[in-house]
């Protein structure tokens, strides 16, 4: 048998898998870095021994988050930034907290909201491309928060443009239509706060709704962050 001709065939066919690769690496991304997000000291070390069970959140862990890639430059645009909410009589704190980079879990650090559906929202100031938002509740002990959906806009009311970023309701008792993701602690083995991937939406303002926890009825928040560029 005569090899040269599959030896040939072969050549060529790795020669052709070789240039994919070559070019797949020239098109790969070159202008990401890690997200420049500092996360606050944990609140506690070991696991607790009295886990909520009346959730299907997604188990508690002590390990760190993978490490997230955004566009090189992004900022926290949401630092300093005005807050509002539909609760206009707190129990605890001022609004102006979620935004001042405050994000260890101390009882001064806590904003508290009344019990039922609430939201908090942010005002960006300008339109962002947004690729991460981290949220923090009071984590000061492993709770999970109920119907937590993160959604933003170009609107200041959220009547038009609205898009839903993150959505855990899965039984749609908030009325914006069941939610596909999980349940999450807010975990004070880490302090890590809960990541959205945002994808570069492009918006101005943010909203973050809840419903009590595992823990109680009221509403909590420590901090949230927008981490984004300005739109061009």
């Amino acid at each position: 048998m005569n090899w040269k001709p599959l030896f040939l065939i072969a050549l060529a066919s790795l020669a052709c898998l070789f240039r994919g690769v070559a070019e797949d690496a020239v098109k790969a991304p070159v202008d990401l870095a890690p997200l420049p997000l500092v996360l606050p000291d944990p609140a506690m070390k070991g696991t607790p021994p009295n886990l909520p069970t009346n959730t299907t959140a997604e188990p508690l862990s002590s390990k760190a988050r993978p490490t997230f890639f955004a566009p090189k430059g992004v900022v926290n645009a949401a630092l300093g930034k005005p807050v509002s909410a539909s609760d206009t009589n707190l129990i605890s704190g001022e609004l102006n907290q979620i935004t001042d980079g405050k994000k260890g879990a101390y009882e001064e650090n806590v904003v508290t909201l009344r019990r039922g559906l609430q939201w908090v929202q942010i005002d960006l100031q300008g339109e962002f491309n947004l690729y991460a938002i981290v949220l923090w509740h009071d984590f000061t002990t492993p709770v999970v928060y109920r119907d937590v959906i993160v959604q933003v806009s170009d609107d200041a009311e959220f009547k038009s443009g609205v898009r839903t970023l993150f959505n855990n309701d899965q039984k749609n008792s908030a009325g914006f239509g069941p939610g596909a993701d999980r349940g999450y602690f807010d975990n004070p083995l880490t302090g890590a706060g809960k990541l959205i991937d945002a994808k570069g939406v492009r918006a101005r303002y943010l909203r973050c709704y809840s419903h009590g926890s595992s823990s109680n009825a009221l509403n909590c928040y420590i901090e949230v962050e927008a981490y984004g560029l300005p739109a061009s």
